[in-house]
């Protein structure tokens, strides 16, 4: 849901999301548009999927930070809020206790629910790999995973095949069938 017609700076933005009765709201600045991203049991539950594989991997491996859709990021002057974000402890060795984090993440894991809108999805994408940052698009409706890699062409990988976790990851490996395996 668009809350804002007009476009708005990113520290309009700040203002916006730190006023009190928009405390326990999510937003996100998308194409200069505040849009408030709404709760869906389903595209979360994928999420923490992503997450808790993600994220043990990277405390075995004490790689860095993985954080869940409270966890924004500043992506290329926005701000987004990936269901699953990886930044390596190399580029920041401690989060930020508050706001949105600085530094876009190198991993971003989107996880596609029926209110997504294509045209801002396309936004944040193009967005995220202007940032360098690697994104997931899982999609559920048709149990796929969408890979972006900056300067790589887009790769599809279904329900029998593997992501990998590339240079950002090395060494990470999930099977699709382990997100939608219901």
């Amino acid at each position: 849901m668009v809350l804002e017609k007009k476009r708005v700076t990113a520290e309009e933005f700040e203002h916006f999301v730190e006023l009190p009765e928009n405390s326990e709201r999510l937003f996100e600045l998308i194409g200069g548009e505040i849009v408030e991203v709404p709760s869906n049991p389903y595209s979360s539950k994928l999420g923490m999927r992503f997450g808790r594989h993600i994220g043990n991997f990277v405390d075995e491996n004490d790689l860095g930070h993985v954080t869940g859709e409270q966890g924004g990021y500043m992506v290329s002057g926005e701000r987004y809020a990936p269901d699953v974000g990886f930044i390596s402890k190399q580029r920041q060795p401690e989060l930020p206790r508050k706001g949105y984090n600085p530094l876009a993440p190198d991993l971003a894991v989107e996880v596609v629910s029926p209110t997504d809108r294509e045209d801002r999805l396309s936004i944040k994408i193009a967005n995220y790999l202007a940032a360098g940052t690697v994104v997931w698009v899982a999609r559920p409706e048709y149990k796929e995973v969408e890979v972006y890699v900056p300067g790589q062409p887009v790769k599809i990988v279904d329900m029998n095949g593997e992501l990998d976790g590339g240079s950002v990851l090395p060494g990470f490996r999930l099977a699709v069938k382990d997100i939608f395996r219901d």
